[in-house]
Order: C-alpha cells, then sequence, then structure tokens
C-alpha cells in the first residue's frame, strides 16, 4: 500500500513547475513537505489528488492510477484552502454531510473537535475568520478515516494555542489509526518533532527525500577560530559559512564522526537550520560575513 508518483512534470508557461518528481509515500509515517513559496508543493499535491493533470508521469494510490478513478481517489482526503460546501451552510450541516461522501467520517468526533477548538455549529461557513476557517478544514482532516490524509498549508490564520492543539490532536490521530499523513507547511521548526520523513522540494525537483533523523546525522555546523575552521574543513563539502570577525561558524554536509582539534566545536542540525542551509547553497550563498548579515557568493 502507498501513494506513488513516477516522474511527475509540470510546465506552466515558460515556468516548469515541477520536473521529473518521484516519490512514494508508504503506511505507517508522517511525512513533511518543505519548500519555499514556488517550490512546486502545492502543484504536486493538486496532481496527487487529481485536481491537476501531469504534463508527464503517473500517480497511483494502491497501484491503481488516480486519475478519474473515484475509488482510488476515495482513500485520499486533502485539507486544503478549497471550501466545496454550499456558501450558506452551517458548521452542523457540512460536518453531517461528510457522512455522505465518507461512510467512516467520525461525527461524534467532529462535534467534539468543534467543541475542543471553539467552533460554533451553528456558524455559516462564509461568515468563519480565516483562522476559523482552517479549524473547519481541520476537524474534516482530523475526523476522516481515509488510509492518506494530505494537510497543506493547514494552520493558516491559527494562533499558537489552537496551532499546537492541532498537532497533539494529529499524532493522537496517527496513533490510532496509523494512517499515512503528508504536511506541507512553511512553519518547519513547530512541525520538525512530528514529521519523521522530509521531503525537501525546490524549483520543481525534490532536494532531499530520506527520514528525518537521516537528514539531520548527515551534517552539523562547526564553530571556531577562522583559521582551525579553515583548515579542518579544506577540501570538505560546506554548506554555508558564516564569518564575524576572528570566528567563523560553517555548516558541513557529513556524518560527525571524528574527534576534532581543541578549539573547534561541533552542533546538531535542526531541521529548519538545515533547510535554511541547504537552500543557501543551493543559491550560492555560502559566505556570511559580518554583523550586517550581508551576503557573498
Amino acid at each position: 500500500m502507498s501513494i506513488e508518483c513516477k516522474d511527475i512534470t509540470k510546465q506552466f508557461g515558460s515556468t516548469r513547475a515541477l520536473d521529473q518528481v518521484s516519490l512514494t509515500l508508504e503506511p505507517g509515517h508522517i511525512y513533511g513537505l518543505l519548500g519555499n513559496n514556488g517550490a512546486g508543493k502545492s502543484t504536486l499535491l493538486s496532481i496527487l489528488t487529481d485536481r491537476q493533470l501531469p504534463d508527464q508521469g503517473t500517480v497511483t494510490v494502491d497501484g491503481q492510477p488516480v486519475r478519474n478513478n473515484d475509488a482510488a481517489l476515495h482513500k485520499v482526503f486533502m485539507v486544503g484552502e478549497q471550501n466545496f460546501f454550499p456558501e450558506d451552510m452551517k458548521i452542523k450541516r457540512a460536518l453531517h454531510t461528510m457522512t455522505y461522501f465518507y461512510p467512516d467520517f467520525d461525527l461524534r468526533r467532529a462535534h467534539g473537535l468543534a467543541k475542543q477548538f471553539g467552533l460554533s455549529l451553528k456558524k455559516k461557513i462564509p461568515a468563519l475568520s480565516t483562522g476559523y476557517s482552517s479549524i473547519f478544514r481541520l476537524i474534516l482532516g482530523l475526523s476522516v478515516n481515509t488510509p492518506y490524509v494530505i494537510f497543506d498549508e493547514p494552520v493558516l490564520g491559527l494562533d499558537a494555542q489552537h496551532r499546537e492543539l492541532f498537532y497533539r490532536l494529529l499524532v493522537e490521530k496517527f496513533m490510532a489509526q496509523s494512517c499515512t499523513i503528508l504536511l506541507s507547511t512553511h512553519l518547519i521548526s513547530e512541525v520538525e518533532n512530528l514529521i519523521d520523513h522530509t521531503i525537501i522540494l525546490r524549483e520543481g525537483r525534490i532536494l532531499r527525500n530520506a527520514p528525518t533523523e537521516e537528514l539531520l546525522t548527515s551534517a552539523y555546523t562547526l564553530s571556531g577560530p577562522a583559521g582551525l575552521v579553515e583548515q579542518y574543513t579544506e577540501g570538505k563539502q560546506i554548506l554555508t559559512s558564516h564569518s564575524l570577525g576572528g570566528l567563523k561558524t560553517v555548516t558541513l554536509q557529513e556524518e560527525s564522526t571524528e574527534p576534532l582539534p581543541a578549539g573547534l566545536e561541533r552542533s546538531s542540525m535542526r531541521l529548519q537550520d538545515y533547510f535554511i542551509s541547504l537552500q543557501e547553497a543551493e543559491d550560492g550563498t555560502t559566505e556570511r560575513k559580518d554583523a550586517n548579515h550581508v551576503y557573498e557568493s
């Protein structure tokens, strides 16, 4: 069982939104799909759910193509910005309507979640604020019982308390149902302890696709006197370098196994720091000097 993309390519005019993207989403994982604006995340998710057609490539769910295949698509639920309910519909009616399309939709859970988030069931969907519109869609995703659930920028407009509540409920859902979850977000620091597999997309290409722990042990930061750092890192793969006075900090793409010379300090990577370092390396801005953070190629 899996969602599998093979060589997905999508062009919009002169812009190649996706360039031969291949990946597999397997059961038992919370995947993180990370990338800057314009990386191709939303386009990829739209193709995964048959809302857009790829120019090339295929998408299958449990071995079945998604194109015009209700049986395959019924296994995947995506939480995005689109509203598919009539504009005058109230929340209570919308939740009940979900049971017609998804017979396993947990209506009792949905009502309980609405209470937890402080969402009135009597509200009409168009009357919801940006934050509560997001909450309404999150409740759908947390209450549906499909094998695959995709969240596209799920916490748009949510305050810190509601974001934290969502993350906790997401883990509870994952533990209870063993579903496959794909989480596309810009808030890397908030999800790095949730996602066990990370996919980094840039300009329509996959830069990294690996278990999160594996990514974070494949790089580290090194700091110390500039001369010592430069001597130690000669011939090594440097992602980024930052100089301040006589001190220097670099991000190295290698496992931190060998002992360090006196005067140098090694630090493990956080996922957000690794993501930024990877983007800077791709941009060619590997050197940052002085406190003003002026970037040089």
